[in-house]
């Protein structure tokens, strides 16, 4: 356990980005600039050992999976979808009225998105990507999640046709990422390229950021838990397991003035762990990731969450609200106990798509305005040039800008 200075002399965000794939990565991203389908097929063969027939998945199989997953399902799919589609549209920009000096919002073309399989399949990733790009207005989704020897889950699928994905490509890895990004003979070139993946997708999206756009780069996942006497430890050391449970590289820390609390819910992670199917993963994880952090005082608490600027905040405390305006740093804020990180990650609304390793400090969870791109408009009248003009003219002087200078100066002469 830890006190705020024994915490802020060992803690230092960051996100793990392993610099030992580089090679590798840049490698994979050339062979698919090179030689395009040809290199995603291979690549399958060596990373996923499957041979694909085909890179697409056709639209009929995203319709029959939706019509064979079991009726719970496909409502929960549903429902999120709803509650996603409801909570976005309420925040996205609006278009100012035309004036002299304005705005256009226009949506993106083609995006994107990356959705993680394998042993933890993140159905939700479709929902809290797509929804948003289609509430935006853009053009073409596009889906692309690694392949799995007995086909990519139905309900991965069955989420890409609730939400009319155009386009579904089993391909992952670094490969899928330079797919996205330069096109190959199948796969389009897009616009910006969105969701969470492994080491390589996180590298691959770095080393391609500015030939695309990219979402953020995601490092391990990570919940902030704010604790006070009143907590229920019990449904406090659920919701950090939740978060173990994620990958060995998660990272938990809890934080309260009540040192007792504290040690009663690490006893009830204690007991509850071994119980858990994902009991490896999550025992390496609270092992080597795990803070404890025992405070002074709220003033100590709200520093030592601003420091973390972690990725989840989940404040369950008597005074929850009253964090909320103190909390500047942050990809999500979960109030109170009926508002767990595990609601926010399926049918609550906002993105689960969050900055991880300290990237809080200066971006933002993706939100429809991510697949949005604006565009000012200055439509001015010759009275408000008249104005305007003699202040650019002595600033491209000051520059020895002379076509700038003459560009505004002629006009200026030819009002009087």
């Amino acid at each position: 356990m830890y006190t705020t200075n024994t915490f802020k002399e060992i803690y230092a965000t960051k996100n793990d980005i392993d610099w030992t794939l580089l090679d590798s990565v840049q490698s994979i991203i050339k062979e698919v600039q090179q030689n395009g389908d040809q290199a995603l097929f291979d690549y399958s063969k060596k990373f996923d050992s499957i041979e694909l027939a085909e890179l697409e998945i056709p639209s009929s199989s995203l319709k029959h999976a939706y019509q064979s997953i079991n009726n719970d399902l496909r409502t929960s799919l549903e429902t999120a979808k709803t509650n996603i589609e409801k909570y976005q549209k309420s925040i996205k920009w609006k278009q100012s009225e035309a004036s002299e000096l304005y705005q256009k919002i226009h949506p993106l073309n083609r995006v994107g998105i990356y959705v993680p399989g394998g042993t933890a399949p993140l159905v939700s990733t479709v929902l809290m990507t797509t929804v948003l790009a289609n509430v935006a207005g853009v053009n073409e989704t596009i889906v692309v999640t690694p392949p799995q020897t007995d086909g990519v889950q139905q309900a991965i699928l069955a989420a890409c046709h609730i939400v009319n994905v155009d386009h579904v490509y089993q391909i992952g890895g670094a490969q899928a990422i330079a797919a996205l990004a330069y096109g190959t003979e199948t796969i389009p070139k897009v616009d910006k390229i969105v969701g969470p993946g492994n080491q390589y997708v996180a590298l691959a999206k770095k080393l391609v950021y500015g030939d695309v756009g990219i979402d953020s780069i995601a490092g391990p996942s990570e919940i902030v838990v704010v604790v006070d006497d009143a907590s229920r430890a019990d449904w406090v050391a659920y919701d950090l397991l939740a978060q173990a449970e994620h990958d060995v590289q998660a990272r938990t820390f809890l934080i309260s003035e009540n040192k007792d609390k504290l040690n009663e819910i690490m006893a009830e992670v204690d007991k509850k762990v071994g119980s858990q199917p994902r009991y490896a993963i999550i025992s390496k994880s609270l092992k080597s990731h795990h803070y404890s952090v025992h405070t002074a005082s709220k003033k100590e608490t709200v520093e030592v969450v601003n420091l973390i600027a972690g990725e989840h905040i989940s404040i369950q405390t008597k005074d929850a609200e009253s964090y909320v305006d103190l909390i500047t740093t942050g990809g999500a804020l979960f109030i109170g106990p009926y508002s767990p990180e595990a609601i926010g990650d399926y049918v609550a609304g906002p993105s689960h798509v969050l900055p991880t390793g300290g990237n809080a400090r200066f971006s933002n969870g993706l939100s429809v305005n991510d697949f949005l791109r604006t565009n000012s408009v200055i439509n001015l009248k010759p009275s408000t040039f008249t104005e305007m003009a003699p202040s650019g003219i002595r600033l491209a002087k000051e520059e020895a800008l002379q076509a700038h200078h003459d560009s505004l100066y002629f006009r200026l002469e030819d009002t009087k």
